[in-house]
């Protein structure tokens, strides 16, 4: 089968950062689907793990959303039958979905929202996935919206791909959402997908909350430059409120300081439950279910912005520029031929 990958951990530029490859086709075995790959999309996670590292002994794989048709089952799978249209994310321990077929665990597969395209569903599941762990699993929020009426969530990258979905799920949620956002264009995204205001994440984060009349924030989503905006979050986080980000930093955070407000910091990495293999693994299996019929009953909608037609390594390294570039406004979808 064909598949896109790459040996070097390279900068995009370079012509081996990503290549096209000739690989054996894998075979479905105990809980795994094997899915006939009809589009994917394209993360930063993406970027990160072909950026860097040491080089590979073997081509390596990766693609972290999918949307496809299910060819084979393995013998102790029972979620899924062949002829299946799923959705899903992957794991990041695995070969990823850039390949014409992919093996993944049924227990963090779902059956693509009906209502959706291949592209359409493709740009959803770890954005998805991601903004509803956060809310749910590590700020313990819940979808009944009577009960945060009263609460405020500030959502840093308002507009990228976990954002345009974050302020989707926390509408449904209740709360009040303030998105950063800094470009005419993002703005405008931003409020379409259900901040109810936004501000500047390159200026003063008080400031502009005390303007909109808000003195403090009951929540926080942090989906970009943890380290940049740490004092800013502390600053403006209510006493006993909540911060969950989702990038990593190599810088020292002073935790110390939330210390006064009993203010919890939390981590979100949307991967913990299929690379640990949690009892709880098959959540996410129940939560692309609920996110599909959400979709198809229209309260929530697909983020795609572009769509590339041809899964190989050209357009591969065209949407990795894009996403690196961080200009992007939703998600990149490259689609099978």
């Amino acid at each position: 089968m064909k598949a896109i990958g790459f040996q070097q951990h390279l900068p995009i530029k370079e012509a081996n950062s990503l290549i096209d490859l000739e690989i054996e086709r894998p075979v479905a075995q105990g809980q795994d689907v094997l899915v006939e790959v009809k589009a994917v999309s394209i993360n930063p996670v993406d970027t990160k793990v072909r950026a860097h590292g040491s080089d590979e002994s073997e081509p390596k794989i990766i693609g972290y959303d999918a949307a496809g048709i299910v060819v084979e089952v393995g013998d102790q799978a029972s979620l899924f039958s062949v002829g299946d249209e799923v959705y899903y994310a992957g794991a990041i321990n695995r070969p990823g979905s850039n390949s014409d077929f992919q093996l993944v665990d049924e227990r963090i597969v779902a059956k693509k929202p009906g209502r959706l395209t291949f592209s359409e569903a493709a740009a959803l599941p770890l954005t998805a996935l991601t903004a509803y762990e956060a809310l749910t699993d590590r700020l313990h929020l819940t979808f009944d919206a009577k009960s945060n009426l009263e609460k405020t969530m500030l959502i840093i990258g308002a507009a990228g791909g976990v954002g345009s979905i974050a302020t989707q799920l926390a509408n449904k949620a209740g709360l009040t959402i303030i998105g950063t956002a800094s470009r005419p264009e993002t703005i405008d995204w931003a409020k379409a997908h259900g901040a109810h205001h936004t501000i500047n994440h390159h200026e003063d984060f008080r400031q502009q909350l005390e303007q909109l009349g808000y003195h403090h924030v009951d929540y926080i989503f942090c989906l970009n430059a943890t380290d940049q905006h740490f004092e800013a979050m502390v600053d403006v986080i209510a006493p006993q409120g909540m911060i969950c980000s989702i990038v990593e930093t190599d810088q020292k955070l002073d935790l110390s300081a939330l210390q006064q407000k009993s203010a919890t910091f939390v981590w979100e990495f949307m991967f913990t439950r299929s690379l640990f293999e949690t009892p709880d693994m098959i959540r996410q299996h129940e939560i692309l279910t609920q996110v599909a019929t959400w979709l198809d009953e229209e309260t929530l909608e697909t983020t795609v912005t572009q769509t590339l037609i041809g899964l190989n390594a050209a357009n591969l390294k065209e949407a990795h520029r894009l996403v690196e570039s961080g200009k992007t406004i939703g998600k990149i979808v490259v689609e099978q031929q």
